[in-house]
């Protein structure tokens, strides 16, 4: 009996055209960088835990947008023949490492704000609020430059994500400015502090929850493993299909791996052909299959 054993690779590991995101990264990164500085002193000045939370907020940003940054341009490297994909993880790595440290610093401003609730600090209400404005107006132009690409990549997410948090914390302590220029309630600082906190908790659990999964080579959530044993099946000429993953290299570029049990009379090269056209359309770029009769895949699983 004649055996066939054919790959098919549909070549898709290129990242997506990046310039757009280096340059947004730079500009985000330079606004950012700039009004750290002033805010860290609005801080001192005013005794502001909101402030130097959002401040804490602000410098995490600094350093996910510069690592973003880095890892944009070093992902463009050539792969190499020990590396493949060449450097294109970098990019998740960078993502996981950007939720470790909001979670991080959401922990040190949590307990910042426990002991600030025990024992209220005075608050310079008038010049925190003055800062505040600033950092919300900021983070507010540094949102609008990063979302148009927030959604190319996991580290472009990670780096935006940085900025909401920022500019929810902004939000926060601007109402909370106005509470305590108005009321003298200083325990509206260390409130909003841990508001604003859970809210960057949340986005950064998901940032490396999904870092995680790709890391793992999870089945990414958009895609139904179901779903394509179904469409590879269903090809003409396809008895069954096993040992199937698919999986996320980074960011927009899917791959996949099976084995088709395949009839004798087949046209392997067609029956390659619909199975590249239907993961395509699936969303799954980058396409191995390895082609078998029925007496092989006894042979080789017994």
């Amino acid at each position: 009996m004649h055996t066939d054993h054919h790959h098919s690779h549909h070549h898709g590991h290129s990242h997506p055209d990046n310039s757009a995101q280096l340059a947004r990264l730079r500009l985000a990164l330079l606004l950012t960088a700039t009004f750290l500085v002033a805010e860290v002193v609005g801080g001192i000045l005013a005794n502001s835990l909101a402030l130097l939370a959002d401040a804490g907020h602000m410098l995490t940003d600094v350093g996910a947008l510069a690592l973003s940054l880095f890892v944009v341009w070093f992902s463009r490297q050539p792969a190499t023949p020990e590396k493949t994909y060449g450097y294109l993880r970098w990019e998740i790595l960078a993502a996981l490492i950007n939720g470790s440290v909001l979670l991080v610093a959401a922990a040190a401003i949590v307990w910042e704000a426990t002991e600030r609730l025990r024992e209220p600090q005075p608050v310079a209400g008038g010049l925190m609020l003055l800062v505040a404005i600033g950092g919300l107006v900021v983070n507010a132009v540094a949102a609008w430059v990063l979302h148009p690409v927030h959604r190319h990549s996991l580290n472009a997410r990670g780096a935006y994500l940085h900025v909401i948090g920022d500019l929810l914390g902004s939000v926060g302590t601007v109402v909370a400015a106005l509470v305590i220029k108005w009321t003298g309630w200083n325990a509206a600082d260390p409130l909003a502090s841990l508001f604003v906190t859970l809210l960057v908790v949340r986005s950064g659990w998901r940032l490396v929850r999904e870092s995680v999964d790709i890391l793992l080579e999870a089945t990414p959530a958009h895609i139904s493993l179901g779903a394509v044993r179904r469409e590879l099946e269903s090809i003409a000429g396809v008895e069954s299909v096993h040992d199937l993953h698919v999986w996320s290299v980074t960011s927009g570029v899917v791959a996949m791996s099976a084995h088709a049990v395949v009839r004798p009379e087949s046209d392997t090269q067609r029956v390659l052909e619909d199975a590249v056209a239907a993961m395509g359309r699936l969303g799954i770029g980058h396409v191995t299959v390895q082609l078998e009769t029925r007496e092989m895949c006894r042979d080789t699983h017994p």
